[in-house]
């Protein structure tokens, strides 16, 4: 339809797109700045007995109390993360246990690992690294944060069973901007059904799961390394500034 005066239709087209600009710049005003955006991606399947399970959570509870995670979080250039805790099993198990939740300080770091250690512990069937994949990349989707950078950590102590290639589930993330971290549970416990765990998974996870940008593993050699591990692992992703290497071997117990 013909504009009868047109002046006046340009004007209004005019208002039309300063006001569609200024929603737009409110809507983003609305995202909360932080330079890190972290899934923490934790493996409860059925090879994880219920000691097991508890030394993981152990594990990542404690490192959320150090000290020097605090201090990292708060050495950045907006000196805070935002976090999301997911535990995950076979294709059809992925579960937000903690939604995303910004820490700034050692209050908010103490309140996230009190929140979790109230979860319960769980374990299901099944190991779909895949689907824990394509679970947690759409979670930094319209999460009303903006990260620096985006990073799924996802630990596991077995190989992809179910859904689909786990490298297309991690080609799809790392398309998206997402870089995959890894935690490989090297362990020599039989699981609950007597076999044995995987002798050569730190390699699995170097060449099939982690991508992107400085992407890399910690290797925990057994679960009472756990702890370390994860340790040694948020330091290095919190602070970013350089690519670590590749593969770090998690020391003793701090």
């Amino acid at each position: 339809m013909r504009c009868a005066q047109p002046w006046r239709c340009g004007r209004l087209a005019a208002l039309l797109v300063a006001g569609l600009a200024l929603t737009a710049e409110r809507a983003a005003a609305t995202e909360v700045p932080v330079d890190l955006e972290l899934v923490l991606a934790v493996d409860i399947s059925g090879s994880v007995d219920r000691v097991e399970a508890r030394l993981q959570r152990e594990g990542y509870i404690a490192a959320l109390r150090h000290p020097e995670v605090v201090a990292a979080i708060q050495g950045g250039m907006f000196g805070r993360i935002a976090l999301a805790y997911v535990e995950w099993a076979g294709d059809h198990y992925q579960r937000i246990m903690l939604d995303w939740t910004v820490i700034e300080d050692a209050a908010g770091a103490a309140a996230f690992a009190d929140a979790l250690a109230e979860t319960p512990l769980m374990t299901a069937h099944w190991t779909s690294l895949s689907a824990a994949l394509d679970f947690a990349a759409p979670l930094f989707d319209d999460n009303g944060i903006e990260g620096v950078r985006r990073v799924i950590d996802i630990s596991g102590d077995g190989y992809n069973n179910r859904g689909r290639p786990v490298e297309r589930a991690r080609d799809a993330a790392v398309a998206a901007g997402i870089t995959i971290n890894g935690l490989p549970i090297m362990n020599d416990r039989p699981n609950p059904w007597g076999g044995m765990p995987p002798r050569d998974l730190d390699r699995y996870f170097e060449e099939q799961v982690i991508g992107g940008p400085g992407a890399f593993i910690v290797v925990a050699e057994d679960y009472t390394s756990f702890a370390s591990a994860i340790l040694s692992k948020l330091l290095l992703e919190i602070a970013g500034d350089t690519p670590p290497p590749r593969r770090v071997v998690a020391a003793a117990a701090r």
